[in-house]
């Protein structure tokens, strides 16, 4: 083979896959729009994706997973599935691709497709959910975020309807600025869709999703059935009031339950999804999503210690600045903390290490953990110091977490990198909240050192829909099933 005629190979196969991704776009759309069917490779979700970007899902499909999964393989698929009388449910195209090619019965896709998914289809399809009011208390860095998720799965009868968000009244324009905030983010870009402002009726609309603006200077204040909502989850992004008395404020008429995105005291049940989001009371009005920190290493505490045991942990995190900190030296009730934070690396404490026993109780080691704080606006790091029950390798070590990964209840809270040359700006976005770093982890006999990037914002933000998701009953099943 002459080197063009390769050169002109390699580039009409990719003119041929790219060509099959364009045509993939408007059948994922399809299926997540009108039936609310989520189409994802290995837990990552492939709606409102351009063609590069499913091509490289694939790619990361290869490469993470072990198997070739091409889009000429999962395009009949995907026309298969379009065709079906389903909805209401998340389907893996990798599982289906890996189970079709271990399949030797000779069945056409179509025949495959309608039997992996005769549990979802027509007289089995999940039952349609009430739709589930979402009030947003606070418009921060986790709020919008959070109201980013809500709209870009507004259009997919998730069952979440972001109703309205609830901030102290500013200045002149203040309607205006809280848009613009929503509109443009410096560490996580623009907002995906349009947004329009109308100040007649402070009601800002995101992608057509009419979101009311509630201005109140606190709690006490606010009627929500004024509004038209209705037994609401209502999600505390604030911080101002972490036990029960003070969250209790907002159980106002129009509210039904309170989310607060901080470690809850007192008895607050701290969740973190994937981990204890089952066990949750159906009865119980206050909860809380943990911490960014949290979410990021109990999954992987999780993993290692159901396979291994664990006996140890220390947990030392390296941690973006966040804005309760200083741009220039200024009191702050915390040592250190008052220190100019994109000048310094700032040693502080982390409450993270005793929120593990609050959400893994059954774990019997002991946990130690601090905190660096460094001068990045986004993406942390934890690192993780574990003293296993018995000897291992790191291979063996490795193959478990990515088997995780993959499979189970951790796989969308746990998430796995092999890239050589990944550093934390790579992680910005990441929908994980936590991402093992393979390349970094070390194991000798009974010692493992695990490197866990995080997106400390928008993979927690993630973590906190999923759990207003599960306690409002709106999650859908994944098919085919997980064989973990």
């Amino acid at each position: 083979m002459s080197e063009m005629s390769g050169y002109e190979d390699t580039l009409a196969d990719w003119n041929a896959r790219e060509a099959l991704a364009e045509q993939a776009i408007p059948l994922i759309g399809h299926l997540y729009r009108d039936k609310a069917v989520t189409v994802v490779i290995h837990g990552r979700a492939l709606f409102n994706t351009d063609a590069i970007g499913l091509l490289k899902a694939h790619r990361f499909a290869r490469r993470i997973g072990g198997t070739d999964v091409s889009i000429r393989d999962t395009f009949p698929i995907l026309e298969a599935l379009a065709d079906l009388d389903v909805a209401r449910v998340k389907i893996d195209l990798a599982r289906l691709h890996d189970a079709y090619a271990a399949d030797s019965r000779g069945l056409d896709v179509q025949a495959f497709v309608a039997e992996q998914l005769a549990g979802v289809t027509g007289g089995n399809k999940p039952a349609e959910t009430v739709p589930q009011d979402v009030v947003l208390y606070g418009f921060g860095r986790i709020g919008r975020l959070v109201a980013r998720l809500l709209v870009e799965k507004a259009g997919a009868g998730s069952g979440l309807r972001l109703r309205a968000i609830v901030v102290r009244k500013g200045g002149e324009g203040d309607l205006v600025k809280r848009a613009s905030l929503l509109r443009r983010d410096s560490v996580h870009g623009q907002f995906k869709g349009t947004i329009q402002v109308d100040e007649t009726n402070n009601v800002i609309y995101a992608n057509g999703v009419a979101i009311k603006v509630i201005y109140a200077g606190s709690p006490e204040e606010i009627d929500y059935t004024e509004h038209g909502i209705k037994d609401a989850i209502l999600v505390d992004n604030t911080g101002i009031w972490r036990d029960r008395a003070g969250l209790s404020k907002h159980l106002r008429p129009g509210i039904a339950k309170v989310l607060l995105t901080a470690p809850g005291k007192g008895d607050i049940p701290n969740i973190v999804h994937g981990i204890n989001h089952l066990e949750v009371d159906a009865a119980e009005q206050i909860l809380s999503a943990a911490s960014c920190t949290t979410n990021a290493i109990v999954p992987t505490i999780k993993a290692m210690d159901d396979e291994f045991g664990l006996t140890r942990a220390h947990v030392e995190t390296v941690h973006s600045y966040t804005n309760d900190q200083n741009l220039l030296d200024n009191y702050h009730k915390a040592d250190r903390r008052g220190r100019s934070a994109p000048m310094n690396m700032v040693l502080t404490e982390t409450g993270a290490s005793k929120a593990v026993k609050a959400v893994l109780p059954e774990i019997q080691a002991s946990i130690s953990g601090n905190s660096i704080r460094v001068p990045t606006p986004d993406v942390s790091m934890a690192i993780l110091s574990l003293e296993l029950n018995r000897e291992s390798t790191r291979d063996e070590v490795l193959e478990h977490l990515r088997g995780v990964s993959l499979e189970g209840p951790l796989s969308r809270c746990l998430d796995y990198t092999t890239a050589s040359d990944a550093v934390s700006s790579d992680f910005v976005g990441s929908r994980a909240s936590s991402v093992i770093d393979a390349n970094a982890t070390l194991v000798d006999g009974k010692h493992a050192q695990l490197y866990v990037w995080y997106d400390n914002e928008f993979g927690y933000s993630c973590q906190v829909v999923r759990v207003v998701q599960s306690i409002s009953g709106v999650e859908y099943p994944t098919y085919p099933a997980s064989a973990r």
